[in-house]
């Protein structure tokens, strides 16, 4: 069977996502796990979502809405667009696998961070085109050195603004430096912006990739139910460009690729802005808590305006990792995104965040 598997797939590398909380209890015989891994919210989605959910239940023998028509007409009106220029991904995972698929061929090139979310160069890895990796700044995208770095071979610039796993942001003139640039070198190229933590963001210079849109500049921008929205279970996100950019892209989306009960409770959430502020109100609160005891126990970490803290814990990640789980702790141990020494914390309830302290300083 190997001689039958497209090359690209036999050297293609499988993400790894986060531990699961009952895979570590049965592995360790644990009673209590917390997961600190994925950037979930830790106080669960919106009740509204979830009693939306609830009446969809006795539908799910049905299709769903291929369209996602209510869906799509409740986020066209927030963002004051064509509902022709939305698209709709089982998670923004399955937008970017789509880009991919969309406009890549193997004589392309893609530009990333070298610290990037790892998703994107997956895309460019599935299609066989050249990636370019762009080494960062102080941890921030160099937006200047990845606008240099296109050719007439680039096709997409994918950008998470803010990063994960980094969590850190590039400002509006950054990014008006950075289409300076590009608009010099009379590219067609797309600069696919991934905003999965927007709503965590609470500086004023962070810019939204709606405005660059407005504008008429070639961008897509996508968002996620699966972080501060709390339904990550049910994989659900969409990303917004020109209406040709969503033609393109819709002819390879696979038809009911979202269910019925995640646009349920997608629209729900949307209602809900007091369960945003708590989420956001949370994360503030618990993020202070973190840096000041990090450093107590001298560990270093790079500020964050999203939902996780990158920490430096000054040897391999990896055993860090192995020596939590068996506390009851998962995290995210960082070697694929070729920072070693690094462990990503997504920020929890107090109690989670007390829980890793404890085992941490103990660890260390």
């Amino acid at each position: 069977m190997k001689n039958f598997v497209r090359k690209n797939v036999l050297n293609f590398q499988p993400y790894i996502p986060g531990k699961p909380i009952d895979d570590v209890k049965r592995e360790f015989n644990l009673k209590e796990v917390v997961k600190l891994a994925s950037n979930e919210n830790p106080l669960g989605p919106s009740q509204k979502a979830v009693s939306a959910i609830k009446k969809n239940l006795n539908k799910i023998n049905i299709y769903p809405d291929g369209y996602c028509f209510e869906l799509r007409k409740k986020i066209a009106a927030i963002y004051d667009v064509g509902e022709n220029q939305i698209i709709f991904g089982n998670g923004t995972d399955e937008i970017i696998e789509l880009i991919g698929k969309t406009f890549l061929n193997p004589e392309d090139e893609i530009i990333v961070s070298e610290h990037a979310f790892i998703r994107y160069k997956m895309a460019g890895d599935l299609m066989g085109c050249k990636v370019i990796e762009v080494p960062m700044k102080n941890y921030k995208h160099d937006l200047n050195a990845m606008a240099d770095a296109v050719t007439e071979k680039t096709k997409i610039i994918f950008i998470a603004n803010p990063n994960n796993p980094t969590g850190t942001y590039n400002t509006k003139k950054e990014f008006e430096n950075y289409f300076s640039k590009l608009s010099t070198l009379n590219s067609q190229l797309i600069t696919f912006i991934d905003e999965a933590y927007a709503e965590y963001v609470a500086e004023k210079d962070y810019p939204l990739g709606l405005a660059s849109l407005k504008k008429g500049l070639n961008i897509m921008f996508s968002r996620t139910f699966s972080k501060i929205y709390g339904l990550a279970g049910l994989r659900i996100g969409y990303g917004v460009a020109s209406s040709e950019i969503i033609s393109y892209i819709e002819r390879v989306r696979p038809p009911f690729n979202v269910s019925s009960v995640a646009q349920a409770g997608a629209i729900a959430s949307l209602d809900d802005n007091q369960h945003i502020k708590k989420s956001k109100e949370l994360v503030s609160h618990e993020k202070k808590y973190l840096y000041e005891e990090l450093k107590k126990i001298g560990l270093e970490y790079i500020p964050s305006v999203a939902n996780f803290i990158l920490i430096n814990v000054k040897q391999d990640g990896q055993i860090i990792f192995e020596k939590l789980l068996r506390k009851g702790v998962i995290v995210r141990a960082m070697d694929e995104y070729g920072l070693k020494n690094f462990v990503r914390v997504t920020i929890g309830t107090p109690t989670e965040n007390r829980k890793f302290i404890r085992e941490v300083t103990k660890i260390i």
